[in-house]
């Protein structure tokens, strides 16, 4: 949900669930984006920046204000295509807002 809700262009969809060896797995897609370029990590930063999110260590934001820490966030997670940045493979982490 909250990558839903923060980049809406490579938003994931629930197919359903996957059950295995007693472990329940969420069935995940997301759209297929081709790269017509690499991304920058300076365009990254920019974009999260105007998003409320700090840069605090390499590839790795935070947006204290909603509480939240985004990591890795290099360019083979980012792509271009069209100049535009497309995130996917995203890792967040909720903190106590300050």
């Amino acid at each position: 949900m909250l990558h839903n809700s923060i980049f809406t262009n490579t938003a994931y969809r629930l197919d359903g669930f996957l059950k295995e060896n007693d472990l329940l797995y969420a069935v995940l897609q997301q759209p297929f984006i081709s790269a017509d370029a690499q991304a920058d990590l300076n365009d990254i930063k920019k974009l999260l920046a105007y998003n409320g999110f700090e840069n605090n260590r390499r590839n790795d934001y935070i947006n204290k204000e909603l509480g939240l820490i985004l990591e890795d966030m290099h360019d083979e997670n980012v792509l271009v295509n069209s100049e535009t940045l497309f995130f996917i493979d995203t890792v967040f982490y909720t903190i106590v807002p300050e």
